[in-house]
């Protein structure tokens, strides 16, 4: 029961009417009958166990760490170690089997060899096992180190894991932050009912009118890139690029919006990120929650290890003390984007698309900063300038479709090969010939998805100087009607879905 199907807006409307109709201090325990009932309504019920073991592991994690005094270090770090291995293993064995599987027998077969020589094995994986995980795993951490309170009731702890909106597709949360208003009292606020049935609005807009419509251009040229060289792969990678923000912030929106309806506010995962200057800044407008939740507890614990010390200190003596810390620092942000990639899934293409490239690409940011400023003060070239910011934002664009190529590619050598036909044919006509409108999209859908980017960059442009919401809702009451109605409507005339038409799955929904 996919979040944008008909049933699930049922669902979520009898609950949220029943939500402020029950006693205050029984909402909880609502919610978390509403987060069993709708995991076992998206598919095989038995996958449940998935997370209840993981909610239980932590919770065991969780008590024996708060019974330990911290004189007993030993014996703390060894129920740290096990708990986290339990909940890695599950997701090791669920996600990476089949990658190391796949990894042996490429190696093999680069070496002569034809035969397979492990076969895969398919597992039934549950929703949401990668957000939820870290979520649970991030709070046991924070116990360990005294930052969070242990939370003693094991019901509201896996109301904190399971909760139905988050598990979709995140955001990642800190349980010091964000956990205990779960558990609190919520009366009915119309503002924040408003302001989250909004949110959601927007999300469907997002989803249903843009990333559907994207996906379908895409799937084309991507299913057949052999057929479709040079342009059509850089119209497409680009279009993938605006799909996967649209069809995963979209997500974002709902589950949020959902989420603020209910008096719970989660922590932001987007924040205009086609506008960052560099891929560093990107990735901290892009899934922000990931990123966080990898500097805290993959980053900064790296970093500070003995082994990262010592070499911290001998590339100090060997580089100078600048140049010794940097390439320290790369060698952990290397780990760090490895395992980023590793996250988004059990293939290459994601070590290389989600990872290791975006290593790379912000190792070269830090190396040619000084020179590239130098130059510019050579030539007066205003660094700040309007003119230099738009064109950072070009390049860093352009270098996050080529990671998207490979991300949304079927394998690496796919990747390879599409980037290959994108740089060697020289098709420009395409443009203008009318040859794009014979990927999916006519000319009627091809306008309609142009006027969509073109709204979502003028909110876009207004998110940069705080809250939309916040300035329609300061316009008399005619006109906040008309514009969250008119949106309603867009939604409802121009989005892809109805009988025969399945919009339920998001592309993240699968990590």
């Amino acid at each position: 029961m996919g979040i944008t199907s008909f049933y699930f807006l049922c669902f979520f409307a009898a609950m949220l009417i029943l939500y402020y109709c029950i006693p205050k201090k029984l909402q909880w325990g609502f919610l978390l009958v509403c987060s069993v009932a709708y995991y076992l309504m998206t598919g095989n019920g038995l996958l449940i166990l998935y997370p209840i073991v993981s909610v239980s592991a932590c919770y065991l994690g969780i008590r024996f760490l708060s019974n330990l005094p911290a004189e007993k270090e030993k014996e703390r770090k060894w129920v740290l170690l096990i708990t986290i291995l339990v909940n890695i293993g599950i997701l090791a064995v669920l996600k990476y089997v089949n990658f190391g599987i796949y990894t042996i027998d490429g190696i093999a077969h680069l070496f002569g060899s034809s035969d397979t020589l492990i076969e895969s094995v398919d597992f039934l994986v549950p929703l949401g096992v990668s957000f939820y995980t870290f979520s649970l795993l991030g709070y046991v951490v924070d116990v360990y180190y005294g930052i969070a309170a242990p939370q003693k009731n094991y019901l509201k702890l896996a109301l904190y894991g399971m909760y139905f909106p988050v598990i979709i597709s995140g955001p990642i949360l800190k349980y010091r932050e964000h956990g205990e208003q779960f558990f609190e009292p919520h009366p009915f606020d119309y503002r924040q009912v408003s302001y989250g049935l909004q949110r959601m609005i927007w999300g469907f807009f997002k989803k249903l009118v843009i990333a559907e419509r994207l996906g379908m251009l895409v799937d084309t040229v991507y299913g057949q890139y052999t057929d479709y060289p040079g342009v059509y792969i850089w119209v497409a990678t680009i279009c993938y690029a605006f799909q996967l923000y649209t069809d995963f912030s979209g997500c974002m929106d709902i589950v949020l919006g959902m989420s603020e309806s209910l008096g719970i506010i989660l922590p932001e995962n987007f924040n205009t990120p086609f506008f960052a200057k560099s891929v560093a800044e990107y990735w901290r407008r892009w899934h922000i929650t990931l990123g966080v939740w990898m500097k805290d507890y993959v980053f900064y614990p790296v970093l500070r290890s003995g082994f990262f010390t010592k070499l911290n200190r001998s590339w100090k003596e060997k580089f100078g003390k600048k140049r010794g810390k940097q390439y320290a620092t790369f060698v952990a942000m290397f780990i760090l984007w490895l395992t980023v990639g590793i996250w988004h899934g059990g293939d290459w293409k994601f070590v290389i698309g989600s990872g290791l490239l975006h290593w790379f690409y912000i190792v070269m940011e830090e190396l040619l900063a000084p020179p590239c400023a130098k130059m510019m003060d050579k030539l007066h070239i205003d660094g700040k300038g309007r003119t230099v910011n738009v064109i950072r934002m070009l390049r860093t664009f352009l270098l996050v479709c080529i990671g998207d190529l490979f991300f949304r590619a079927a394998s690496v050598g796919d990747a390879f090969a599409m980037l290959r036909g994108a740089v060697t044919t020289w098709n420009w006509p395409v443009l203008w010939d009318g040859s794009l409108l014979q990927l999916g999209l006519d000319m009627v859908e091809m306008a309609i998805t142009v006027v969509s980017l073109l709204i979502l960059y003028g909110v876009s442009l207004l998110q940069q100087k705080g809250s939309v919401r916040d300035k329609i809702a300061k316009k008399p009451l005619p006109v906040r009607w008309l514009l969250w109605y008119a949106l309603l409507f867009y939604v409802i005339l121009l989005g892809c879905y109805g009988p025969g038409y399945s919009a339920s799955e998001f592309i993240y929904q699968g990590f």
